[in-house]
């Protein structure tokens, strides 16, 4: 389903995001994953795309895959990076040719075994200008053009130290054709409401999606700081945290604060949350029970044994 059709039927979205694994075992492993998780009827479901497009084809067949095996919308990230306008013409080629219809465009990371990689040999450098190029794509006759979604920050963009110019580029990108804004992790609500705020003063008027990862180990919250993606841990979940024994009772605190992270954003009118899952399913699901989003019916599916891919 195209994401424009999924905001007009859905005053919620409700989402998970995914990576792929490097090996076929382990991606069949997360295809059960995905179909224990179908039970919840995901608004969609969204793959992520390795640094320098190293997982790019593993991204591809995941995401037509849960499309076509789960019927699920599912949503391709693509970045910029190491990319040719005919390497990225292709790989819109075999979207549109699957029947998937969504897209995530980002600028993207460098590979990390090549730190110096010269940007100058991208066809793209920017989010804004991949969108654009997204949007142009024709597509076979039925085609009806990708929905184009990006990224927000709402504790502010490692690159850009200017807020203000900040929000000028996030512009440019909806100016460009993104139908919705999908923001990365945060631990602090009021990040994000300052955030969504902001992008209405700068006339951003599609829809802003709310990332939520729990923290589910020392390791997990260490790893969200350095990717930029939690720096900012409030002083009563840290106080919370220090409390911990062990990284069971870490999860437990990660999986409180998350929850109650959901429920006040969705009495704000969030206009989606997006689940960072880390491949795993049982945090989120504990997290939609304790929300009250899931019903019995859901909770009965969620308990059959699940068939091998």
């Amino acid at each position: 389903m195209h994401i424009r059709d999924i905001f007009e039927r859905n005053r919620t979205t409700f989402s998970f995001e995914f990576f792929p694994p490097k090996t076929d075992e382990g991606t069949n492993e997360l295809f059960l994953t995905i179909q224990r998780l179908q039970a919840l009827k995901p608004s969609f479901v969204s793959v992520t795309y390795g640094a320098g497009g190293s997982t790019h084809r593993r991204t591809h067949d995941l995401v037509v895959r849960i499309y076509r095996e789960l019927q699920i919308t599912a949503i391709s990230h693509l970045t910029c990076v190491c990319h040719t306008r005919e390497e990225l013409h292709s790989i819109l080629d075999r979207y549109a040719a699957s029947g998937v219809e969504n897209i995530l465009a980002l600028s993207g990371d460098p590979p990390a075994n090549n730190s110096g990689y010269d940007r100058s040999k991208d066809a793209f450098r920017y989010a804004e200008e991949l969108v654009r190029f997204i949007k142009s794509f024709g597509g076979p006759p039925e085609f009806r053009g990708f929905g184009v979604g990006v990224a927000g920050f709402p504790e502010g963009h490692p690159a850009t130290k200017n807020r203000l110019k900040e929000m000028d580029f996030l512009k440019k990108k909806a100016d460009a054709g993104a139908e919705y804004v999908c923001t990365q992790t945060f631990l602090d609500n009021r990040d994000f409401y300052d955030f969504r705020e902001r992008c209405e003063l700068a006339g951003i008027k599609v829809p802003i999606i709310a990332g939520i990862m729990p923290v589910t180990s020392r390791a997990n919250l260490a790893r969200m700081s350095e990717l930029a993606l939690g720096a900012r841990t409030p002083a009563s979940l840290l106080r919370s945290l220090g409390r911990c024994k062990d990284d069971h009772a870490i999860e437990m605190v990660g999986k409180h604060w998350a929850t109650e992270q959901c429920r006040d954003l969705l009495d704000n009118q969030v206009r989606g949350i997006h689940f960072y899952t880390l491949n795993r399913s049982e945090t989120t699901l504990q997290i939609y029970k304790a929300l009250g989003v899931v019903d019995s019916t859901c909770l009965e599916a969620l308990t059959k044994p699940l068939v091998s891919a």
